[in-house]
């Protein structure tokens, strides 16, 4: 029994305290020994701030980071200088009052932080934390407990991660823009048939419901990979219905109807009571723009138009310009203004509802964000209606620019958009709106602004 005892306690190791040693704790000690301060203008709360900007991606938690930055403020600067470390002798029971948290858990906080490089320990024989300060210089004579050298050995580190979470952050909301964007589109494309009713109800139906199972709110937790799949998702519902859009314009231009106007408005047909032919020019938008505000003259049949035939012809350049009530849009300028002088003249709420690159940016494009900023002007639909009838898809867009310039503007803003907007389109029938005068107005003022 005897030499049986003898045996076992032989053969079990005696335990004599301390920390376990490893390759990369021997690391750590060679760095506070070998420390020699950090570098011209950078002081340790840098160091602390890229800590918290890395976070996640550099392996630090919030509990970690909240440690750390405890830590950091038991050390002064001279502790960051050659000849001397930064070490925090506050014991760990101390520590876990203030933080409101176990000892157990201060502990497994500070493995972690040394798991990636952060601080290491400066242990006395019992383990037990203590120090000094010199009164007068405030440099540490001896202490004992956690050394926060190794983390100026992170900082090249830390600013490659930064760097890498940065380029990750710009791609997560530029998606997230863009997914956005989409969104906006499908929702007014959808809402215009809606509006339109047509022979494609069943398809949009089958449209929105596919966008109600991807319409999921877009938080920070969603990754990168999940989100460009969800933008994937929205540019081929996008695709859709702008095929559906156009199936339903080729059905009515096949059924002989119009789009919102009749055919005696397009812009490349000559009003049999206006005599004066527009020229077409770069705002032609795809759809049909009115040449003629008033004096329209019916047959008397369901508000037809009489035959092509008894259309005057088109006058000369010496003739003389048509009698007053009559109207037409060149009468507002709208042909000396260029999509980049209108884009130019935007507010950044329009800017929001134009699509994401202005480099290949057309009057269509343009005129479909004038329709998704209306309702939040106040503009109804049919007032929208009746200013594409009386000055084309292009100059109801130029006037929501206009109304939504004046609604924003710092001195007497207006208070009612929506009758701001029909005074224009009224101005227009009297021949006294000058769109291309308020544009040039807003771009000179701008660029005044910018200079002085």
């Amino acid at each position: 029994m005897h030499l049986s005892t003898n045996i076992s306690m032989a053969s079990t190791p005696e335990r004599r305290g301390g920390r376990v040693s490893s390759p990369k704790l021997r690391k750590s000690l060679e760095q506070a020994e070998d420390f020699l301060g950090l570098e011209e203008q950078t002081n340790r709360y840098d160091l602390l701030i890229l800590v918290k900007r890395a976070g996640k991606a550099a392996g630090f938690t919030p509990r970690m980071t909240e440690l750390l930055d405890y830590y950091m403020s038991f050390t002064r600067e001279i502790d960051w200088e050659e000849g001397h470390s930064p070490i925090v002798y506050q014991s760990i029971s101390r520590t876990a009052l203030d933080l409101g948290i176990t000892e157990r858990q201060i502990q497994r906080l500070e493995q972690a932080l040394f798991e990636v490089g952060a601080v290491t320990w400066h242990d006395s024989g019992n383990h037990r934390r203590y120090g000094q300060r010199c009164p007068e210089t405030g440099e540490i004579l001896y202490a004992y407990g956690v050394d926060l050298t190794p983390l100026a050995y992170l900082k090249e580190e830390l600013e490659q991660k930064l760097a890498r979470k940065k380029a990750h952050d710009r791609m997560w909301m530029e998606t997230k823009r863009q997914i956005s964007w989409y969104r906006r589109q499908i929702l007014s494309t959808l809402a215009e048939l809606d509006g339109e009713g047509g022979i494609h109800i069943e398809k949009v139906s089958r449209l929105e419901e596919a966008y109600e199972e991807m319409a999921r709110p877009i938080r920070t937790h969603i990754g990168i990979e999940s989100l460009q799949a969800m933008l994937a998702a929205h540019k081929e519902l996008h695709e859709r219905v702008l095929a559906v859009i156009e199936d339903e314009e080729k059905t009515a231009i096949s059924c002989g109807k119009s789009i919102k106007m009749s055919f005696i408005d397009a812009t490349d047909v000559v009003h049999y009571n206006y005599t004066n032919q527009i020229q077409s020019n770069e705002l032609d938008t795809g759809k049909a723009s009115p040449v003629c505000f008033q004096g329209r003259r019916n047959s008397g049949q369901g508000g037809k138009s009489q035959p092509e035939e008894k259309r005057e012809a088109p006058p000369s350049q010496s003739e003389e310009k048509p009698q007053q009530g009559k109207f037409s849009i060149a009468d507002t300028g709208l042909q000396h203004i260029t999509i980049s002088q209108a884009l130019n003249a935007t507010s950044d709420r329009f800017k929001e509802h134009l699509p994401l690159t202005f480099d290949t940016m057309s009057w269509r494009e343009f005129v479909d964000a004038a329709g998704r900023l209306r309702p939040a002007l106040g503009i109804s639909q049919q007032s929208w209606g009746n200013a594409c009838v009386a000055l084309g898809r292009t100059g109801a867009a130029i006037c929501v620019l206009l109304t939504d310039q004046a609604a924003l503007r710092e001195n007497d803003p207006v208070t009612k958009p929506a009758g701001y907007f029909n005074a224009l389109v009224k101005r227009a029938g009297m021949g006294e709106l000058h769109l291309h005068k308020s544009i040039f107005g807003i771009l000179r003022r701008e660029e005044e602004a910018s200079f002085g």
